[in-house]
């Protein structure tokens, strides 16, 4: 249970509902929301990932998935999540980046930084390389078992949101929130998610910039 609510609170306060932000093309760091260069004209197309309840963008040259509801971009060495495919973006700490996600293999990451190129494309990224031991330890997470069983199903897809682009898609996140509650009753299943979806309206926004990812160690991975 402490290591639930620990993880509701650091979701709480990454990914808090706050003021608006522009989606802008270039990668920028502001707060309360993020720019992160993702400025798509219209609705991705989402492909299941065999065996996991993830789904990625195979057509989009960036990482960009959808998971339990909310998506998810990995970018510049940092996880990064939204309730609308184009934001904005909240940066999310790697102690809370959900386990299903961390799991995806290698080959459904469209632009995999360079140290992923020595790892199989058919295993999970070595998270731990990039995060350390102690991030190891605390999640529990263990290369070879890590992924979590049985798979839960995947969510449906927010397909309503085909219908918002360019100049109709909603940039205030209180219009967001509307459409969202009118077209898209999916509860989440990952037990962090589901309590951070109670209590997002009652959590603060953050109060500093996501920190620049240390490499520590990218190792070769073990093919055998």
């Amino acid at each position: 249970m402490l290591k639930i609510r620990h993880t509701i609170i650091a979701l709480g306060m990454l990914l808090s509902p706050a003021a608006p932000a522009d989606v802008q093309v270039g990668v920028g760091i502001g707060f309360p929301n993020v720019s992160i260069g993702i400025n798509l004209p219209t609705y991705p197309n989402l492909v299941a990932v065999p065996g996991y309840p993830v789904y990625y963008a195979p057509y989009l040259n960036i990482n960009f998935f959808f998971y339990d509801g909310m998506y998810w971009v990995f970018h510049h060495d940092n996880w990064y999540a939204s309730y609308w495919y184009n934001g904005p973006w909240w940066f999310v700490w790697p102690d809370v980046v959900p386990t299903y996600l961390l799991s995806v293999p290698v080959r459904y990451y469209r632009q995999p930084p360079p140290y992923f190129r020595d790892w199989r494309r058919d295993e999970a990224p070595h998270w731990a390389n990039q995060w350390g031991r102690e991030w190891e330890r605390q999640r529990g997470w263990d290369q070879r078992s890590h992924r979590p069983a049985p798979p839960p199903p995947r969510a449906p897809l927010p397909s309503y949101q085909q219908r918002y682009s360019g100049e109709r898609y909603p940039e205030q996140l209180e219009r967001q929130r509307e459409l969202r509650q009118e077209h898209y009753r999916y509860q989440p299943r990952d037990p962090a998610m589901r309590q951070y979806q109670e209590h997002n309206q009652k959590a603060a926004p953050p109060s500093q910039q996501p920190p620049r990812q240390r490499n520590q160690g990218h190792g070769r991975g073990d093919d055998n």
